[in-house]
């Protein structure tokens, strides 16, 4: 299992100017991954894995290079950054409900999905496996797998949309939280009978990934198959922000994930971000996001991110 709670990795000569970015744990793996590749390369980069909604303060402050996020800035974020924000998709995937119950095959309608975390549904018993208290992890940082994960059950559930809502922070009904998709993960592999929501290259060991029914009645596993068919039905738009809380195609809970990207003022790191993010929006490098559980970004969206990365100014 890929995880991290901070990645600092040397890689490039040592005149060049280093990189430091922050934000979301949802694509640290697949970071980890690509920066370990440019070793050597020409660049030095130190992401640290902190969650989208400390990622984006560090960003808004300036005290990074660049930040990432499973959301997008929202205007009002966006107006408190004089040098403008360009928004990269970077790498898409799938959101899992994890859980801890061996010998458990756990197959969720809509209205069962809500209901366990709305703390009415209590026992593994009331979804057909063996009987066994459900314990309910959430991310107890701000995060943009909440803000996807939580848009879901907005979407599907009324009385979730009225009660806690959507965003990178609601107020559970029920559970324990845990810090990043890390922390979540490894609580969910302690705890016997938990159950919680993790991006897919965390469901490893112990933890399965329970089935979701889509918008059309379809029950689905997420995989990178199913993601894809979901994510390709999503109109990013002119910005390459859009989403879909509960798609009629594929796997219900994906999302892509931006990298966030000063639009000016980079100075003589500007040729370093390029030469970074260029080779993070590669075929070669995309080519490798199946084998950890996400989404290689289709051809319209990568031209479209390439062509919005070179907009960047000094």
């Amino acid at each position: 299992m890929l995880l991290l709670a901070a990645t600092s990795l040397g890689l490039v000569g040592c005149n060049s100017p280093g990189l430091s970015g922050a934000g979301a744990s949802f694509p640290a793996a697949i970071y980890q991954r690509w920066f370990q590749e440019l070793d050597g390369q020409g660049s030095r980069v130190n992401y640290q894995s902190v969650g989208s909604g400390a990622g984006v303060r560090q960003f808004v402050a300036g005290t990074v290079d660049f930040a990432a996020s499973d959301v997008p800035m929202k205007a009002a974020e966006l107006a408190k950054v004089p040098r403008g924000v360009v928004q990269l998709p970077m790498t898409a995937g799938a959101i899992a409900v994890a859980y801890n119950h061996q010998g458990c095959e756990l197959k969720l309608s809509q209205v069962q999905l809500a209901d366990i975390f709305l703390g009415k549904i209590r026992d593994f018993q009331q979804l057909g496996c063996t009987a066994k208290p459900i314990k309910v992890v959430f991310r107890s940082d701000g995060s943009g797998t909440t803000a996807n994960f939580t848009a879901h059950l907005a979407a599907i559930s009324p009385s979730w949309k009225t009660g806690p809502g959507q965003g990178k922070a609601v107020t559970w009904p029920t559970g324990v939280g845990a810090k990043g998709n890390e922390g979540v993960a490894a609580q969910l592999s302690q705890l016997d009978g938990s159950i919680g929501y993790v991006e897919t290259a965390y469901v490893k060991g112990a933890l399965q990934a329970a089935s979701l029914s889509n918008a059309a009645g379809a029950m689905l596993q997420p995989n990178t198959e199913n993601a894809a068919a979901a994510l390709a039905a999503i109109n990013l738009g002119a910005d390459l922000t859009g989403s879909n809380p509960n798609p009629q195609a594929g796997y219900p809970i994906v999302t892509f994930s931006w990298i966030l990207l000063y639009k000016s003022g980079n100075g003589t790191k500007l040729p370093v971000l390029q030469k970074t993010f260029g080779y993070t929006l590669s075929d070669g490098a995309q080519a490798g996001a199946p084998s950890l559980g996400y989404v290689s970004l289709p051809a319209p969206v990568l031209a479209q991110s390439r062509t919005a990365l070179a907009t960047l100014q000094p």
